[in-house]
């Protein structure tokens, strides 16, 4: 676990280091005696992290989803409800850790809903979706990266049984989201790392 908070600190500021530049950063920055496969599986699978340029190990889609355009370039955002985002990213915890998934209007840069789970999966993000369009009402398009929990028969299902626009960024451009990755970094710098949340619940309450 202290490995993986170390990591997070490391990619927040630096998340265009992949897997291969952060076990070096582990290794002989920091003098972990660690293997590189154990970097790897951390930061690509456990983490869910990825390198903001392509790159052979970015997030991985199921082989036999379907990956959808990138519909923002060179859209003009002039209102809200026109266009979400949402992402995931790892939240380290005293005794293990979480994931949270939020979903952000990229137009107002509110946070329309967000959640928190200890896995994730596919039907946990499709319900974050499904419970903001209940609230604020359908949006026209979001915008999610290429991970397998949005290229699933379940989030797509849940997006365009909404007649939503599903967009999805090119593999491994995390600045393609960007303000949702700005979200995150905020987050974390100015709340969950100050405040050291013991659990799931305190996390929730203080979030």
């Amino acid at each position: 676990l202290e490995l993986m908070r170390l990591m997070d600190k490391h990619y927040i500021d630096h998340p265009y280091k992949g897997g291969p530049r952060m076990y070096v950063y582990l290794t002989q920055d920091k003098g972990y005696k660690v293997s590189r496969n154990r970097v790897y599986r951390l930061y690509y699978d456990v983490m869910g992290l990825r390198a903001v340029f392509p790159g052979p190990h970015t997030s991985k889609r199921g082989k036999d989803h379907k990956v959808y355009p990138y519909l923002l370039r060179g859209l003009a955002i002039e209102q809200p409800n026109q266009v979400w985002a949402t992402d995931i990213t790892y939240i380290p915890m005293p005794r293990g850790f979480l994931y949270l998934t939020a979903i952000i209007d990229l137009y107002s840069r509110f946070v329309v809903n967000w959640s928190l789970s200890n896995t994730m999966d596919a039907e946990w993000c499709a319900g974050c979706f499904e419970e903001a369009v209940a609230e604020w009402g359908a949006p026209r398009i979001i915008n999610t990266d290429q991970g397998s929990q949005y290229t699933s028969d379940a989030f797509t299902s849940a997006v365009l049984g909404k007649e939503v626009r599903l967009s999805m960024d090119g593999k491994g451009r995390a600045t393609d989201n960007a303000f949702i990755e700005n979200l995150w970094k905020m987050a974390k710098y100015e709340d969950i790392y100050l405040k050291a949340y013991e659990d799931g619940i305190e996390l929730h309450n203080g979030l």
